[in-house]
């Protein structure tokens, strides 16, 4: 792994384990314009490094991350939810939407298995994220939701393609229909996280453990298992993430998302109206 100075990430190595923590800059490690453009820089130098065979992807502070940053990414997302906006800034919002779902297919493709620790709050495009990791482990007080559909936005960057291999179509359904909040226990129950540490100290000191126990086996066989593991649903995966791109390129301007923007800078309950 080369050196470098990330805006939206730390990454540390040791003994064959890469720490890959998000700080943000947003508040609580939200997903801005620096996430999507470093995540995938980072994972791709991880996967080429021989000398990195598990990463453990963290969280700083209090919560693992708050999702996508909608004030950092409203240049982005302007254009196409402009009053009479058509073909050319829908095209244009297509190719942003593919390019997000690249940076979480990132992690999920990376040959060097990934153990995603999560405390506090993981919401919207956080949950996206720990999707594509292959081991998921929680604190307590982690709290978990698909918040997309209470801002007007159907979950495009992952969550609906893999969650049905992880948690079953049933609870992928009430979470992803209603966009509640679960907690730690329920996330365990489910199979969200595969178990739950009594604090933020707790939960990543058990996906270091984890991910040792990994590095500690042959790393050929290791990335092999993870590619047999990983081809049967890819194809899913693939399509699911191509239609919801389209889907949301031709339908995502509303005036429901308006609305559930308006309402979150104002910090109000929104009001929707189907239009």
């Amino acid at each position: 792994m080369t050196e470098h100075s990330w805006n939206a990430f730390t990454v540390e190595c040791k003994d064959h384990v890469a720490q890959v923590t998000l700080i943000g800059p947003g508040k609580g490690n939200a997903q801005g314009p620096d996430f999507w453009s470093e995540l995938p820089q980072i994972f791709a130098q991880l996967d080429a490094d021989p000398e990195v065979r598990a990463v453990v992807l963290a969280g700083a502070g209090k919560n693992f991350s708050f999702g996508l940053d909608l004030a950092a990414m409203a240049p982005m997302m302007g254009p196409a939810l402009a009053d009479k906006a058509q073909a050319a800034p829908r095209t244009t919002f297509l190719g942003d939407i593919k390019k997000m779902q690249a940076s979480i297919n990132a992690v999920a493709d990376c040959r060097k298995p990934v153990v995603a620790a999560v405390q506090g709050w993981c919401i919207g495009g956080a949950l996206d994220l720990i999707s594509a990791a292959d081991v998921r482990y929680a604190s307590a007080d982690a709290k978990f939701s698909i918040r997309e559909v209470r801002v007007a936005i159907v979950a495009d960057m992952g969550s609906f393609a893999r969650l049905p291999a992880i948690i079953g179509d049933g609870h992928l359904r009430e979470l992803a229909l209603t966009g509640k909040d679960i907690d730690a226990a329920r996330a365990e129950k489910i199979g969200l996280v595969n178990d739950v540490f009594a604090d933020a100290d707790a939960v990543l000191a058990a996906a270091h453990a984890t991910a040792a126990e990994i590095a500690a086996n042959p790393p050929l066989v290791v990335q092999g298992v993870k590619e047999v593991l990983d081809h049967s649903r890819k194809p899913a995966v693939d399509d699911s993430l191509r239609y919801v791109a389209v889907w949301n390129a031709a339908f995502l301007p509303s005036e429901d998302i308006g609305e559930a923007m308006a309402a979150v800078f104002q910090k109000r309950a929104p009001e929707f109206k189907g239009r």
